[in-house]
């Protein structure tokens, strides 16, 4: 399945080189101080999406489980994902880490009760010394690694943890996945003559498909990439918008406050979504396509 097209590849010239660097104080207390924009991204991708195998799907693939291994999720979340992988590791061990205590609990309530040994640790990726040396057969960043503030720092703790002959997957984008939304979304501020500070790509740039062979490769001797595609197809605006809004309206960690009044949300999300009406009522969806994939690193 190859959603590329000619129109498609002109519009990455939109994404700019510069990206937002998302502090680890903002991811906890404000983009995940609860599970809103996890939920909103999660629901969209699985309600919207083309792919007939999910990510988790694929997850499962590179994680070759046998249902005794012990799995460390780095940035566990609401453990949505621990929640379809658990049933293949009956009697392995989860732990999941994450900085955020808001998406941490969630996950807490989401595996109560579960057979499966679960454990949920409230800390930082590039801080693992609470486990031994080869602790973990399967090691997971799941869409996480780019928020971590030493990247390198976490790599190296993760070579560590994992057991010989264990994987650790790395689940990432291109720095061009949604660009139709990116599109959209610099479109319309240019229109609004926004702060230039706001023209910035995400933070998933800091390590994407194209740039995390290089980094990952100086803590493991084999880095092997499996990527796939995906494109979410919207036929009403109103679920776009949400979708759109769970990614803080592409601005990283931008909100009222930061020398930008509500207003300019409310201005922008309305402008956005008459764009998005537009090419519905020619085409009959919005398109969001996503080109991602994981590193599978041992």
């Amino acid at each position: 399945m190859d959603f590329r097209t000619p129109e498609l590849d002109q519009l990455t010239a939109t994404i700019p080189d510069a990206y937002f660097e998302l502090s680890a104080e903002d991811a906890r207390d404000r983009y995940f101080a609860d599970t809103r924009m996890l939920d909103g991204k999660q629901l969209a991708h699985n309600r919207f999406r083309t792919n007939p195998r999910t990510m988790v799907d694929h997850l499962l693939d590179q994680l070759a489980l046998t249902g005794s291994e012990g799995w460390l999720d780095l940035g566990c979340g609401n453990g949505f994902v621990a929640e379809q992988i658990r049933p293949h590791l009956a009697d392995g061990r989860i732990v999941g880490l994450d900085i955020a205590p808001g998406v941490l609990n969630a996950a807490r309530t989401r595996m109560a009760g579960v057979a499966t040994s679960c454990e949920w640790i409230e800390g930082s990726a590039e801080e693992l010394s609470m486990f031994a040396d080869g602790d973990f057969d399967r090691v997971t960043a799941i869409y996480m690694m780019h928020y971590v503030p030493d990247i390198d720092a976490c790599l190296r703790e993760v070579a560590r943890v994992l057991a010989p002959g264990g994987r650790f997957i790395l689940t990432t984008d291109r720095p061009d996945s949604m660009v139709e939304m990116f599109d959209v979304h610099f479109t319309v501020m240019k229109q609004m003559d926004a702060p230039r500070h706001l023209f910035k790509a995400t933070p998933k740039a800091r390590i994407s498909l194209t740039n995390g062979h290089d980094q990952l490769a100086a803590h493991f001797t084999q880095v092997d990439l499996r990527t796939w595609q995906d494109q979410l197809r919207f036929s009403a605006v109103g679920p776009f918008l949400d979708f759109y809004a769970a990614h803080n309206y592409c601005c990283a960690a931008s909100q009222p406050g930061d020398g930008l009044e509500p207003g300019f949300f409310t201005e922008l999300r309305e402008r956005v979504g008459e764009h998005v009406q537009t090419v519905i009522d020619r085409d009959g969806y919005f398109a969001v396509t996503k080109f991602t994939g994981s590193f599978i690193c041992q």
